[in-house]
């Protein structure tokens, strides 16, 4: 039984998305933020595709691919450090489109809530983009969300 137990707990320890693609894995990151307060709406779903046409420059054919494959993860998934983790390997201008991308995610069903803001924070810190760059994506966000 103890033989169990062990192999059990050595297979929890193994990465479970060794070598994910960084933009997969920003995928996974918008989908985790859209829910947050608990709703997956559509139109959440539509503004993830667009900031990873947009935002992420991704080509058309993929977008549809990488956002199945981030909401599947998401999905299964048990926090966003598995996420930031390959996310990181991104340059910090990428990095800071995703936070900004996360803020869009945030706003798209009408406001951010406080619980959205603070996985956004989080994130961001995992990430290592620091509050100023943080708020500046924000304000962008903000300007490119209608009121």
């Amino acid at each position: 039984m103890l033989d169990s137990l062990k192999r059990f707990f050595s297979r929890r320890s193994e990465p479970v998305n060794r070598g994910l693609d960084p933009q997969v894995a920003a995928a996974a990151l918008l989908v985790e933020a859209a829910l947050v307060d608990g709703v997956y709406a559509n139109l959440e779903s539509d503004q993830i595709a667009e900031i990873l046409l947009d935002s992420l420059g991704l080509d058309a054919d993929r977008v549809d691919d990488v956002l199945a494959q981030g909401e599947e993860l998401a999905e299964d998934a048990t926090g966003a450090h598995e996420f930031t983790q390959h996310v990181k390997k991104l340059p910090i201008l990428e990095r800071v489109r995703v936070i900004e991308g996360l803020y869009l995610v945030s706003f798209a069903d009408g406001a951010a809530c406080k619980f959205e803001e603070a996985f956004i924070r989080h994130v961001a810190s995992l990430l290592h983009v620091d509050d100023i760059r943080r708020a500046q994506a924000r304000r962008r966000a903000e300007s490119r969300h209608p009121q």
